[in-house]
């Protein structure tokens, strides 16, 4: 039987998709890619001004997950990873598209290269989902005070929150758990971490 190598966390901004990243890690001993959101040349030039550096932002992100899969499937240890390559493709470029902030001609360019690499890559052996609906994302974006994510406006999150359901409810790419996280606090909560590792446990028995 295959080993299962990699575990996927999905979830709009301020899901709670690093944080469960980090202690699932901890818990089953895998190794964790994060989102670079610390080393992004783009990142805060986006927020100030998404016309101008959405493209660059995209392209960034999509080159950045490509190689992380690439590196999860050539090595030997089973890897955690925040966020996918599919997110960046099914919610963030579409939205900025339709939203007049990147142009028919990036977006064309962008869908193309990424139909491209992910025709080259295999997907998540499992994909975790964390929904969140606006109260939810709204609390943890104030709670961690992000400076380039105070001009994120609510519209904005509302339009990628649909995004969200619409990919997942056709995701077809591979295994799927849905954690419905409104009334969850596992950062803080034992029990609602252990509610959901034990989700985790079934889905990876079926796996293994």
């Amino acid at each position: 039987m295959q080993k299962v190598k990699h575990i996927a966390v999905a979830g709009n901004i301020g899901a709670g998709k690093t944080t469960l990243t980090e202690l699932l890690s901890r818990h089953y001993g895998w190794e964790v890619l994060y989102e670079d959101t610390t080393t992004n040349p783009y990142l805060a030039d986006f927020y100030n001004d998404m016309h101008r550096w959405s493209f660059n932002l995209q392209i960034y992100f999509l080159n950045s997950r490509y190689r992380q899969i690439l590196d999860i499937r050539k090595g030997n240890q089973t890897v955690i990873q925040d966020r996918t390559i599919y997110e960046d493709a099914h919610i963030f470029a579409p939205n900025l598209y339709e939203m007049g902030l990147m142009t028919e001609r990036d977006f064309k360019n962008y869908i193309e290269l990424f139909r491209l690499m992910s025709s080259q890559v295999d997907a998540p052996d499992l994909l975790i989902y964390l929904k969140s609906g606006i109260p939810k994302l709204v609390e943890h974006i104030q709670t961690r005070g992000r400076d380039y994510e105070g001009n994120m406006s609510l519209d904005y999150l509302k339009g990628l929150n649909e995004r969200y359901e619409n990919w997942i409810n056709n995701y077809k790419e591979g295994n799927l758990l849905i954690v419905n996280n409104d009334k969850l606090d596992f950062k803080n909560k034992p029990e609602d971490l252990g509610l959901i590792i034990e989700m985790v446990d079934r889905e990876l028995h079926g796996l293994f």
